[in-house]
């Protein structure tokens, strides 16, 4: 049995991009986006009061959480990503420049000790991209939760 599930997730954050332009240039559809300056709504649809400050798009770059194993791991699934995303580096870079930030977010959902490790060739392509990393360690996987 494998040591963690996980799952990754594409975010980006801008003063004033329109979301839909994001979802054009990557070819990703967004499970949660909004616009600069629009009315803020709670996960019911109801006004919350205010206006969005930035503008702000998440795309799931995986259907599900994923088991690690010998062919699927965070390392290899970053690889892919990096890959699969090498043709919007300047897109990237250009949020970068305005303001912006894009993070590739990996939640880890641990059943006990485990490592990771990162080529150096990885790296590069992501700070090339200007693309962050954000990692969220959780104790207990997501299918433990189910049972």
């Amino acid at each position: 049995m494998s040591d963690y599930e996980f799952m990754m997730s594409l975010r980006i954050r801008h003063p004033r991009i329109d979301p839909p332009e994001i979802t054009r240039v990557l070819g990703i559809e967004p499970q949660h986006s909004w616009r600069a300056g629009e009315l803020r709504r709670d996960s019911a649809g109801n006004e919350a009061g205010g206006t969005r400050r930035e503008s702000y798009w998440m795309g799931r770059l995986m259907t599900a959480p994923a088991l690690a194993r010998d062919d699927m791991s965070v390392e290899s699934e970053m690889q892919h990503t990096l890959g699969t995303l090498r043709r919007c580096f300047g897109f990237l870079e250009m949020l970068k420049a305005e303001g912006g930030s894009a993070e590739l977010h990996v939640s880890l959902y641990a059943r006990g000790e485990f490592r990771l490790e990162f080529l150096a060739e990885s790296l590069a392509l992501l700070g090339r991209a200007g693309l962050d990393v954000v990692v969220e360690v959780n104790p207990t996987a997501p299918s433990a939760l189910a049972s």
